[in-house]
């Protein structure tokens, strides 16, 4: 009797690009940044976030800054203990990103940008 010989299927080298590109190109992101006024950690999360979201959503994105100390009704509803907190909205699933926004790697997977 002949053995049948299997040949096992390689995973392309660019598996990690294909996984990025699972995701629709055209999602619109809909996320709210709560920050505590205008301190230094504040200003530094509204600038990093700004620069990544222009660079990997630019025009796919709409950003709801909201200032706790002008509306701190608003972090009841989205259960916000610590600022700067991200929220994404849309697409789903919803994610939460706690900090400065400093940490490019972090953000990006937090908003689905990028897989492990």
């Amino acid at each position: 009797m002949k053995e049948k010989k299997t040949k096992a299927k390689s995973l392309p080298d660019d598996f990690e690009l294909i996984l990025d590109k699972s995701h629709k190109s055209d999602d619109k992101y809909i996320l709210r940044l709560y920050v505590t006024g205008s301190t230094s950690r504040s200003v530094l999360a509204i600038k990093n976030l700004r620069k990544i979201c222009e660079e990997y959503l630019a025009g796919r994105y709409e950003l709801e800054v909201i200032d706790l100390y002008q509306k701190p009704s608003l972090a009841k509803g989205d259960q916000i203990i610590a600022a700067p907190t991200l929220i994404k909205k849309l697409p789903l699933p919803f994610r939460r990103i706690i900090g400065d926004m400093s940490n490019k790697e972090k953000v990006l997977l937090g908003l689905d940008l990028r897989v492990l």
